[in-house]
């Protein structure tokens, strides 16, 4: 969740409200529909399929208003920009619980993305990173294959290769 300076936590649509009026900009309920259901989503979530969840609630939402709402999320911090070699932008939420140090495992057949966590690649990365001199910014491990449902011929999704 998003932390005031206290370290409480605080509502991500209070913070984008307090963001908003900060940058000048007008409130909106579409602006407020957009973030409710990204947040809702969870998860990597692309544009195109925002969009058409935001639409069930009010068909008059523009694409060009869901990417602006979602720069503004990214701007103030609660959304994560994420490209996997798909030719989209997908987003994710920060105000998860998890590690930022989390990596991902994308199936180039279907575009299932699984998040995990390992202290020992962590671990491993800091130690190359020492032994070479450098100091780490941030991190990102993208692993790409195939899941076990298209492996098995199951899966229902489209190839991102």
């Amino acid at each position: 969740m998003v932390t005031d300076k206290g370290g409480r936590h605080r509502n991500p649509l209070a913070a984008l409200g307090e963001f908003i009026q900060k940058k000048g900009l007008k409130h909106s309920r579409q602006r407020d529909a957009i973030a409710r259901a990204f947040f809702a989503m969870g998860g990597h979530v692309p544009v195109d399929a925002l969009v058409a969840r935001v639409r069930e609630q009010d068909p008059r939402v523009s694409v060009a208003t869901v990417y602006r709402t979602m720069k503004l999320l990214a701007e103030c911090g609660l959304a994560v920009p994420r490209r996997f070699g798909e030719g989209q932008t997908r987003y994710e939420p920060s105000t998860r619980r998890h590690s930022d140090a989390h990596d991902h495992l994308i199936c180039t057949s279907c575009g299932e993305i699984v998040e995990f966590e390992s202290d020992r690649i962590s671990e491993l990365q800091l130690r190359v990173a020492r032994r070479h001199g450098f100091e780490i910014d941030r991190r990102r491990v993208e692993l790409y294959g195939r899941c076990s449902d298209c492996r098995r011929g199951t899966s229902k999704g489209e190839s991102i290769a």
